[in-house]
Formats: structure tokens, sequence, C-alpha cells
């Protein structure tokens, strides 16, 4: 085999497509691979620039690769698109992350330790436990709807009033539908311990991460906002500044130019969506608790929501929240009250 200078891997749960290239560019290697002859394969290569997109299971390849000694590079599957030629299957799509991969200016994503996967990992279980919880309860809320029995909406007023219901006997439920309600209110209750034996597992990670407890200093942040910050950001210095980590979570403006006329329309809403949404949320409860306070942040939000109202306020200070958290992320510093 020829020697191979960047290698653009197509990713699969068992069969992997390879196209590596020389120092000039031309082919020296296209040919499909299975899971098990994979790493081998990529072991008795001589140092070289891998690719890959960033999808499932990429970060794993990507650290046992490193591990042999080659430089490993993640690409968001958007950029690769345009580099597609004619069309789509496993070996197109291998030379294309074979050239995106070389361009001098392409974007990369960081390669994620397996701590911060693992954090990832319970964020994401505890977001379909909390799903699967919604779902029950609006459940629960229509089928009592259906025999004249209205509960007002909140997870409040479920746990308040379903115990009332089962033992009110006079009520017209029959004793089946009893013990439907009763399995039902039993699964709800389950879910309420896996989220908050998850919530807990979130609060010892914080005490164990010297970032996460910095994240904490800053208001609207607690343990579910830093455990979640760090596990998708990482290392802060991948961004050159606070407004590139913005851009990535999708809190600037969407931009629409040409000619030389700027248009800006609303957030792009690029990026995690999850963590977008814990921030904003973050915000929220701070815009709250800004009434009577008098701080210099303060001062600015009650300006910014008399004169845009209090959604984009909102997001204004979920996007300032995130330019802070990478500046304490890349300083190593704590939060200073404004």
């Amino acid at each position: 085999m020829k020697k191979v200078s960047v290698l653009g891997l197509d990713l699969a749960k068992q069969v992997f497509q390879v196209h590596g290239v020389d120092e000039r560019g031309h082919r020296s290697v296209s040919k499909r691979l299975r899971r098990a002859s994979l790493p081998g394969f990529i072991a008795q290569l001589p140092p070289c620039l891998i690719g890959m997109e960033a999808c499932g299971s990429a970060h794993y390849w990507a650290r046992k690769f490193q591990g042999y000694g080659h430089e490993v590079r993640l690409i968001s599957p958007q950029f690769v698109k345009p580099y597609v030629k004619s069309q789509k299957n496993d070996a197109n799509d291998a030379e294309a992350i074979c050239e995106a991969v070389s361009r001098p200016h392409m974007r990369f994503v960081p390669i994620k330790t397996p701590e911060q996967q693992d954090m990832q990992a319970e964020h994401r279980a505890r977001q379909l436990l909390v799903k699967q919880r919604t779902a029950l309860v609006n459940q629960i809320r229509e089928l009592l709807g259906e025999y004249g029995i209205v509960i007002a909406q909140g997870m409040t007023a479920v746990r308040k009033r379903l115990p009332e219901i089962l033992e009110d006997a006079d009520n017209g439920l029959n004793p089946l539908v009893r013990v439907l309600f009763a399995r039902l209110h039993e699964q709800v209750q389950a879910l309420d311990a896996q989220i908050a034996d998850s919530d807990q597992a979130i609060k010892q990670a914080v005490h164990s991460d010297e970032r996460c407890q910095r994240l904490q200093s800053m208001d609207g942040i607690g343990p579910l906002i830093a455990t979640a910050l760090v596990a998708a950001v990482g290392d802060a210095q991948t961004f050159s500044n606070g407004r590139q980590l913005a851009a990535w979570l999708g809190l600037v403006p969407r931009q629409h130019s040409s000619g030389g006329k700027p248009t800006l329309l609303g957030i792009s809403k690029r990026g995690d969506r999850y963590l977008r949404t814990l921030l904003i949320h973050g915000a929220r409860a701070v815009i709250y608790r800004v009434k009577d306070a008098s701080s210099r942040r303060a001062l600015w939000l009650k300006q910014m929501i008399e004169r845009c109202g209090i959604n984009r306020a909102t997001v204004a200070l979920a996007n300032k929240m995130a330019r802070i958290a990478w500046a304490l992320l890349a300083c190593g510093e704590v939060c200073r009250a404004a």
C-alpha cells in the first residue's frame, strides 16, 4: 500500500469506508473494512491525519486512533456535505471527508474525554426521564378528563390531586379504572425517584470538578447548567472568544446579508439545543429576581426589558451568560458581582 498522508473515514456500525491520499493528494487507498478489521488497519499505518464526521461513536474512535499516534479531527457533517461529488454513497462520503479535513480554514469539533461523555450521558438519560414523566402526566390528565375530572396543568397539581382522586369514592370511577390510575401514579413516583437520583449524581460531579464550581459562581447557573457546559465544551480554548461560544450555541443573530447591506434576524438556533434551553431557563430565573436589584447588570436588564420585551431580554442575558462562562473556563477565574 502507498503512503497515506490524509485519511477520510466514513463511520458506521459494522462496515467502514476509508479513503486515503498521499502528500500530493493522489489516492493511495480506498476500501471497505469490517469493524473487527478497522483497528488493525489503522494501527499499521504510519502517523497521519485522520478525519471523521462528528457522529455516533466518533469520539470513541478518535481517542482510540490517537492512541496509535495519529492526529484525529472531527468535522460537523454539514461542513462535509459541500465536498460530496455526484451521488451519495460510502465511498464518496469518505472521499469528501478526506478532502474537507485537509482544508486550512475548516472548523473542527473538539474530541470529548471519557469523563465528558459520562456526564453528557447522565444528562441525556435525565432528559429522557423528564420527557417520559411529562408524557405520562399529560396522559393521566387526559384520561381523567374523559371521566369529568379536571386537573390543573403542572406536575405539582397532579402530585397533589391524583392521590385525592384515588381516595374519593364518590367521583364515579369504577374499581377497574382506579387500579389503572394507581399504577400510573406509581410510574410517576418511580420516574420522580430516578430523576432525583440523576440530580444527585450531577451534584456529586460538581463537587469533584473545579470548573463546575467556578461556573456556579455566576447567577443563573446551577449544577445542571454547569455540568452540561463542561460536558459539551470541555476545553474553552477551542473557541477564540466568548462570542464564538455563544454563536456555537445558536444565541447570536442569524444573518441574511447581501450587497453590503447587513440584515440580522432572530437567533440562529444552531448547536446544542439542550444546552441553549438550559441557559435561557437560567437567564429567565435571573430576570425574575431583578425587580428589586440595583446592580449594573440589573439596570441593564431593566432597560433591555423596557426596550425589547422580556423574551428578547432573556435571550440577550443567555448570550451574555455564555460569554461569561467562556471567560470563567478559559481564564480560570470566578465571577465577580457586577
